[in-house]
């Protein structure tokens, strides 16, 4: 029997972009030229594809994760690299229509920052330290969030859906 750990809304909350900082635009929305050259239109793309690849590349560092609603991305995140990709920020609502679209351009974006899936020994750490955590807590948020930290110092990203790990 399955136990909701979270009511709907928490986690439609944790499904969606939180505020940005200023720190946070600028640290994790600047893209360097080796990133405008990954989106540039000469591989199939048009300036919306771009547009919202973009999101995607600078999310993902940020949050550990890419919400599926990309047209969502806090607005002035969007007009950056809008403004960086010369292109319209409006193009942004019809990024991603298809699942497959935005799961094939999360796959590139993944590769092309070096992350990868959890290996066999990453998950089973990480299943040794929340067993030991479940006997000191009770409580599913808690421990949801104490796996988030335990991976996060060493550069991984624990969400949702699952791990994903850099290089």
């Amino acid at each position: 029997m399955a136990i909701q750990v979270f009511a709907d809304e928490e986690l439609a909350r944790l499904r969606e972009f939180p505020q940005i900082s200023r720190e946070e635009l600028f640290r994790f929305f600047t893209l360097a030229p080796s990133d405008i050259a990954f989106l540039t239109p000469g591989r199939g793309r048009g300036p919306g594809e771009r547009l919202g690849m973009a999101v995607a590349l600078c999310t993902l560092p940020w949050l550990g994760f890419v919400p599926d609603r990309i047209a969502d991305a806090p607005p002035v995140a969007v007009a950056r690299l809008a403004d960086k990709l010369e292109v319209d920020a409006s193009l942004i609502r019809s990024y991603g229509k298809r699942a497959q679209t935005r799961t094939e351009h999360l796959r590139l974006v993944a590769q092309f920052l070096g992350w990868r899936p959890p290996g066999p020994m990453e998950l089973k750490e990480l299943d040794e330290f929340l067993l030991a955590r479940s006997l000191e807590h009770d409580s599913p948020t808690l421990l949801f969030q104490l796996a988030c930290e335990f991976r996060a110092p060493r550069g991984a990203a624990v969400h949702i859906g699952g791990v994903m790990t850099p290089k």
